[in-house]
């Protein structure tokens, strides 16, 4: 593997370009269960037969790190198409909720639930008391359990457009099952994290699109929030605990 081509730095990993393929290489402290569910989450979603990276091994490099081996996408991402061509953001937004709504028509039995997921995150959070948890805690499981393939982490800089107008979605890290609008909700907070305007506008395409009650995504919001909470990114948690402290978002 080729260190010297390094395509992107994230917190616990480092992801290298090798030819066509991809090496997403982690902390050597970074462990091997949550690895090896990464690439196993991928695998899973791509007998979905979304147009996603393949997976083409799991190892351990030279320096004792584990890795996720896969396809390398040529091309631009949404979000680099939308800052080129700001004129034509809104087509731009129109093709990445539509892409969504592909991800969302797919199933995966053997994928982790969200709605656990989210349950482990809420009642680990120690930044929020325990009556807000239990509140977080009973709108979540509240709420209509579905089966749904869903990304966890769909933003514009995850879906790359190839030389032929072919797209394909990366980053399967956050993959679960489980209700769309919680990944809508998912996606708007971080649109609004970076943009609130191309936030808003997603929020209208993707109700609009998938004739979702602007309502019933909003529900989820002060859950996506706290779970995103226990990342602890010190500039995001103004506007995430200011989410949790709203009964109904409006």
């Amino acid at each position: 593997m080729k260190t010297d081509n390094v395509l992107a730095t994230r917190p616990h990993k480092v992801i290298y370009r090798d030819g066509d393929k991809v090496w997403k290489v982690f902390d050597a402290n970074y462990p091997k269960t949550d690895v090896l569910n990464e690439a196993l989450n991928q695998a899973r979603v791509e007998e979905t037969g979304l147009p996603i990276p393949r997976v083409h091994g799991v190892t351990v490099n030279e320096e004792g790190k584990w890795a996720i081996i896969s396809d390398y996408i040529e091309g631009e991402t949404l979000a680099e198409k939308m800052e080129k061509d700001p004129e034509n953001v809104e087509k731009y937004m129109k093709e990445f909720v539509e892409i969504q709504l592909e991800i969302h028509d797919k199933t995966a039995p053997l994928l982790n639930k969200m709605k656990d997921k989210m349950s482990v995150r809420i009642n680990s959070l120690k930044a929020v008391n325990a009556t807000t948890r239990y509140e977080l805690s009973t709108r979540l499981e509240s709420m209509p359990k579905h089966k749904k393939v869903l990304h966890g982490d769909y933003n514009p800089t995850n879906v790359v457009i190839d030389k032929d107008g072919r797209y394909y979605i990366l980053d399967w890290s956050h993959a679960t099952q489980g209700n769309a609008s919680a990944d809508a909700a998912t996606t708007y907070l971080l649109l609004t994290l970076q943009d609130p305007k191309l936030a808003e506008m997603y929020m209208n395409l993707f109700c609009d699109m998938s004739d979702t009650a602007k309502q019933y995504v909003q529900r989820w919001l002060p859950i996506v929030a706290a779970s995103r909470l226990t990342k602890a990114i010190p500039e995001e948690k103004e506007l995430l605990e200011k989410w949790l402290d709203v009964v109904e978002y409006e």
